[in-house]
């Protein structure tokens, strides 16, 4: 099929792209290196106000999940390493709803995409689609999680604390989130999207607070990261303080977004979007594009125009969240797994994040049609940026419109001069 003609290409040729200069960002960079992050779980733990909440001989449960958590295999085999050294048996259950294609190998084949295999953990993986009923939430609905998970002596709710690419609320991505949606597999993602992203922040604290009761969660372990996507806190709760306490690590979190440290761009220009990304591919947090749902209202930057050149190999073919671009390129499409880009969109009722925007030849021609469509910009002095993704930030391409914008803050370093866009023979960015 050919997606573009001699006329779009002549209109794409027309529009000539700034010089950029680039630029790195300075954020917190306090973490925990990877070879310390084992004793740093055994320590959080074993605190002992936890109390002892693994007895010899039982079995114990893991959640891993579908987001790319930094170190989540060495995160992951350190929780595991500590319930054996109390006498319990671990074992790992994959808990991401309907992600890997909502089938048991598909989501079994992500978390080893990532390393959480039972060869490295030295614990089975258990992965199964079926679920059962434990018991009923406070609006008397069914409330299902994971087979393996329920018939467990205890469960270890591992996850990533951070703000939710869809909606905003005490509670977004994080462990209430990995019990109501992760371990509630494609039942429980089903019921918490059924009524739109509108009642996400209140279904996932209602499904959350339902199996903290009626399930055998033994240990809730918050994960935080710092801006470079570097592990960078524990915080070990018991069951019941995870509902008081995860707010307030959501605050931190925030805190913690590699934001871009501009207002307002004419054309955003993201390298590669996927699931091991951001849920929606790019966090609209981070990029202020994307927000294909009114329930997300702050943004650190308005932008008119987005450009989407690729998709990361781990997102395994699922381009959910293209539809907040505005135009991408032949390469990505002809990547698109759609059987689950639409299982994914279809779950989470976000049909808008799986539109197909513009498909131009190439990266080239796809930025020049976003720049061209972007109402208001200076044609002489457009104000582009350049990131590779919404995970890492640190370092980005301006404009050289910019540059005086950049050298005003504090939090941006210039390091470079201006530079031609680096295209190669097809058109393509290196």
């Amino acid at each position: 099929m050919n997606f573009n003609n001699n006329v779009i290409k002549q209109l794409c040729a027309e529009v000539k792209l700034p010089r950029m200069v680039k630029t790195r960002q300075l954020f917190d960079k306090e973490h925990i290196e990877p070879e310390a992050i084992p004793q740093a779980v055994f320590a959080e733990m074993s605190r002992p106000e936890l109390g002892a909440y693994i007895k010899p001989g039982m079995t114990i449960a893991i959640t891993c999940g579908s987001r790319g958590v930094a170190n989540v295999a060495v995160i992951t085999k350190a929780i595991a390493d500590f319930v054996k050294s109390k006498g319990g048996k671990p074992f790992v259950v994959p808990a991401m709803g309907s992600h890997g294609g909502a089938t048991a190998e598909g989501q079994k084949a992500l978390i080893e995409s990532y390393g959480v295999t039972e060869a490295f953990t030295n614990c089975p993986v258990r992965s199964s689609m079926e679920t059962v009923i434990i018991g009923k939430n406070d609006e008397g609905q069914d409330v299902r999680i994971d087979k393996n998970a329920a018939g467990a002596d205890g469960i270890i709710v591992a996850g990533r604390v951070k703000p939710h690419t869809d909606f905003h609320g005490e509670y977004e991505s994080g462990l209430m989130k990995m019990m109501a949606i992760g371990l509630g597999k494609r039942e429980g993602a089903d019921v918490c999207h059924e009524r739109g992203f509108g009642f996400m922040a209140h279904r996932v604290h209602l499904f959350g607070r339902a199996i903290v009761k009626h399930a055998p969660i033994a240990l809730g372990l918050a994960i935080l990261e710092n801006a470079y996507c570097e592990t960078c806190r524990f915080a070990a709760l018991k069951p019941e303080d995870i509902e008081r306490e995860e707010p307030a690590l959501l605050n931190e979190a925030r805190g913690h977004l590699p934001i871009i440290f501009f207002k307002t761009a004419d054309v955003l220009v993201v390298d590669r979007i996927g699931k091991d990304i951001s849920g929606t591919g790019m966090d609209p947090n981070v990029t202020g594009t994307g927000y294909c749902t009114p329930f997300i209202t702050q943004s650190c930057i308005e932008v008119k125009r987005t450009a989407v050149l690729d998709l990361t190999p781990d997102t395994h073919g699922t381009a959910f969240g293209i539809g907040a671009a505005h135009t991408t390129t032949r390469r990505l499409f002809d990547k698109i797994d759609f059987d689950a880009t639409y299982v994914n969109a279809a779950t989470s009722r976000g049909l808008d994040q799986v539109k197909i925007p513009c498909v131009m030849d190439n990266d080239k021609e796809a930025i020049q049609l976003a720049l061209r469509t972007s109402l208001g910009a200076d044609k002489n002095a457009p104000r582009v940026i350049r990131v590779p993704d919404s995970l890492h930030t640190e370092t980005i391409w301006i404009s050289e419109a910019m540059c005086k914008e950049a050298e005003s803050n504090n939090k941006l370093n210039i390091i470079g001069g201006p530079e031609d866009w680096p295209f190669d023979a097809n058109g393509n960015l290196w």
